[in-house]
């Protein structure tokens, strides 16, 4: 069974993800190539990520009591390309201090 930083680094990997083919791909395709379906698909599920992991952020924030500075920083990551990805190292070394300690 997956713990809550499982779970949140694994929504966080499916967040960045789907930010970087809305980013990378679906707009591109609408303002570019004309064609607006790509966002009309890609955006929604972009959403149901971000709000996961937003929920996540705030579970793993209150049951860590992780400090305010550190959870901004985690939702920060996620509204910036690559950002999720760039914070997951940061979260697997803490999550490993967890069970070690």
């Amino acid at each position: 069974m997956m713990n809550a930083y499982g779970r949140f680094r694994l929504v966080g990997w499916l967040e960045g993800a789907s930010l970087l083919v809305l980013l990378g791909v679906a707009v591109p395709l609408k303002y570019l190539g004309g064609d607006p379906e790509a966002v009309r698909m890609v955006g929604p599920i972009h959403g149901f990520f971000f709000s996961v992991y937003c929920l996540l952020l705030a579970d793993v924030h209150m049951k860590q009591r992780w400090p305010l500075r550190q959870t901004a920083l985690f939702f920060i990551g996620a509204l910036v390309p690559f950002g999720t990805f760039a914070l997951d190292g940061r979260l697997r070394r803490s999550f490993v201090s967890l069970e070690e300690g």
